[in-house]
């Protein structure tokens, strides 16, 4: 017999990898980072819930959420405008706390009152930088045929120094029960990464909290995975479809790139598990007769009159004719001047560049311009 869904809550750390890409969130949080031409990274964990048939869904915020806020709304395009269920903003202080949280154990605690009054018996924990298409049902289903006190989804494969130095790398016995875990480990090679979605009872959740915060412990990794390894039950789940983690601003960049891939589009975004995001009523993208469009992600909203490669823009860009773009992010109301060349670029909001500049950078460190500048 399958579970059901509509007894599972959903919780989404907003900020919790802010630091991680610290130019694109110096006025936002880690969810509301724009990625894809039209989307917020917040918009893949929330509608993988929604998918899922999870009814109630609460974003844990910590600062700078003024632009998530703007994004979610109502969140009537996620289905959770209800009388019952829906979505919910926690922001910080809903402890009574006078301090931001330092870990994701803290950031629960903050929002301890909210879980409590839900009448769900299961929780599903996610951060936003994960770009993926995943279904929570069998995941939770594995959790309770499991017995596990908590099931941590992960992946197995060959990781850089870079990519295992910030995440959580598990070591697990042939049947997933995880035997030890390493934090931020200067490791390479093959090894299992934790991508940080959990699943735990409630009681369970809120048991731990009330015992660990009230000995001041703040980090879910350290003082739940690793310091009660040997006594919780904790499994892994092996996520096997494709995905992008979003750790650094290259990582972000390549993240945005892959998706120029048919295949791993289609494996984001599937017919039947669409990925919603805030409607806008935008004209339709216009391109001149001149221009020339290859490989390419192009939003509602733009205006093409050059040239366009292996590029992904957001909506309301415009390039100038004789312009060149070439292996470049352009947010939301980028201009490009006449006779411009571009080639691995990331521009935030509302930048401008003027006619006949040409910015250049590597594919290995992606040079970056800032909200609201002009070159």
């Amino acid at each position: 017999m399958g579970v059901n869904m509509s007894k599972v809550l959903g919780l989404i750390f907003a900020n919790m990898h802010d630091t991680t890409v610290g130019e694109l969130t110096k006025k936002r949080t880690m969810g509301s980072v724009l990625f894809g031409g039209r989307y917020r990274l917040i918009d893949f964990p929330l509608s993988n819930m929604v998918n899922s048939g999870i009814p109630e869904v609460g974003v844990i915020t910590k600062s700078n959420y003024q632009s998530l806020l703007d994004h979610l709304g109502s969140a009537r395009e996620w289905d959770l405008a209800r009388k019952k269920g829906g979505l919910y903003i926690l922001p910080p202080f809903g402890s009574g706390e006078s301090t931001l949280y330092r870990g994701r154990l803290e950031a629960l605690y903050g929002a301890i009152n909210f879980i409590k009054h839900s009448l769900a018996e299961y929780v599903v924990l996610s951060d936003c930088n994960i770009v993926t298409n995943m279904d929570f049902k069998p995941i939770v289903e594995q959790h309770v045929k499991s017995g596990a006190d908590v099931t941590v989804v992960t992946h197995t494969g060959n990781y850089t120094s870079d990519e295992t130095n910030g995440s959580t790398v598990l070591n697990a016995d042939e049947d997933g029960v995880v035997k030890s875990v390493l934090i931020k480990p200067d490791i390479s090679g093959k090894c299992t990464l934790g991508l940080d979605v959990f699943v735990m009872k409630k009681d369970f959740l809120i048991n731990m909290i009330q015992d660990l915060s009230s000995r001041g412990y703040v980090s879910f990794a350290k003082d739940v995975l690793q310091a009660k390894c040997g006594e919780l039950k904790i499994m892994t789940y092996e996520y096997t479809k494709y995905f992008s983690r979003v750790i650094n601003m290259l990582s972000y960049f390549k993240a945005n790139q892959e998706l120029l891939d048919t295949e791993n589009a289609r494996q984001v975004f599937l017919p039947k598990r669409p990925i919603y995001t805030k409607v806008s009523d935008n004209a339709p993208a216009k391109y001149d007769l001149d221009s020339n469009v290859k490989n390419s992600l192009i939003a509602d909203g733009c205006i093409i009159e050059g040239e366009v490669e292996n590029s992904i823009l957001f909506r309301g860009v415009k390039v100038g004719k004789g312009t060149k773009v070439k292996n470049s992010i352009l947010m939301q109301g980028t201009v490009v001047g006449r006779d411009a060349q571009i080639n691995y670029l990331i521009t935030d909001k509302n930048v401008k560049i003027s006619d006949n500049h040409i910015l250049s950078s590597e594919p290995s460190y992606p040079m970056y311009v800032g909200k609201g500048a002009s070159v």
